[in-house]
């Protein structure tokens, strides 16, 4: 995206802060209520049993909380955790490395997890189901198949894109759920949660102000209070009042509805070129000079979601209520409203 403060990507230099602001329990992970209300009684019931949790697949757009909702699992379980990203683990022994050195019920973290390379996925089938790793040892006539015991654990897979997993290895996840966009109150409390454990004094409706403008996504309502508190210590007294907030947001350029220079490139161009759409996303890729993957995961979404984009299987179509925000022709009475998260 043109502007890094509102990828919902982990941008580098924020990986302190995440520690920083990242919730431990879930009865602090806001938001999510009827994923959190299932979570707790699969937690519960393992520890019950002494058993681990069943697989856990989590899946949704990025920044809203997959990676945070892993550890909490470890931590409501009371277990150890182990993080890495499915590109990192490029063949069958980097995943033995990782297994080997579990303990008994402990949570295993990819990231990614739809970008596991195939022999790496099948190596995970019989350690998810029997906990035992098939292990090819030389070439040729002269190889062996070592089978290598592993400890019981609890494989927990994140995943932007669900549709890109094998149905194989979907199949073996025991727990499925899925993260979706946050609504206004629900990004306010998160905001002004993080601002308390940044000890940044803030108004009530200068957090729903910041919400309002974070696309939905905690990660990028985080971001966005980092900045406004800079801008409320240098130009003023350290306070956020809802004048600084709205300030701050005009001055990076964060529209009412959170959209950036690409989701208004986006727009305008599907009016202006293609009179409004239908038009398909290899041509909108082109058109504006990004990768499709990145407009299908980052951009389409938040556009889908607030109703300014529709998807059709001609293409994707400009609304009345984006040409409406944006002031482009053409539009209509059905003006979408700040708010709608």
């Amino acid at each position: 995206m043109d502007d890094p403060i509102l990828t919902p990507d982990r941008v580098p230099g924020e990986a302190a802060y995440d520690q920083t602001l990242r919730p431990r329990r879930l009865q602090d992970y806001i938001g999510q209520e009827r994923a959190k209300a299932n979570l707790r009684v699969f937690i519960a019931a393992a520890r019950r049993r002494a058993e681990p949790l069943d697989h856990v697949l989590v899946y949704g757009p990025p920044g809203l909380g997959k990676t945070t909702l892993a550890h909490i699992l470890a931590h409501e379980l009371e277990v150890g955790v182990k993080a890495t990203s499915a590109p990192a683990l490029e063949k069958a022994g980097d995943l033995a490395a990782i297994l080997t050195n579990l303990e008994d019920r402990d949570v295993l973290f990819i990231d990614e997890v739809h970008r596991l390379p195939p022999a790496v996925e099948e190596a995970l089938y019989p350690a998810m189901e029997e906990f035992r790793l098939d292990i090819l040892i030389g070439q040729g006539p002269s190889a062996r198949a070592v089978k290598l015991d592993l400890p019981r654990f609890t494989l927990v897979g994140a995943t932007t894109r669900i549709g890109l997993l094998s149905s194989p290895f979907r199949d073996r996840f025991g727990i499925v759920q899925h993260l979706g966009f946050y609504a206004l109150e629900e990004l306010s409390r998160i905001v002004l949660r993080s601002a308390r454990i940044l000890e940044s004094p803030i108004a009530d409706d200068a957090a729903e102000e910041i919400a309002r403008r974070s696309r939905g996504t905690p990660r990028i309502a985080n971001r966005l209070l980092r900045r406004v508190r800079d801008f409320a210590l240098v130009d003023g007294d350290g306070v956020i009042d809802l004048a600084t907030a709205h300030a701050s947001l005009e001055r990076l350029e964060v529209d009412a509805f959170g959209l950036d220079a690409l989701d208004r490139r986006v727009l305008t161009l599907i009016q202006e070129k293609f009179a409004g759409g239908p038009v398909g996303i290899h041509t909108i890729a082109a058109a504006v000079g990004e990768e499709k993957d990145t407009l299908e995961e980052t951009v389409e979404p938040y556009l889908l979601q607030i109703g300014f984009l529709d998807r059709t299987p001609r293409g994707r179509c400009i609304t009345d209520g984006a040409r409406a925000h944006l002031g482009l022709p053409g539009a209509g009475d059905d003006r979408a409203m700040p708010g709608l998260f």
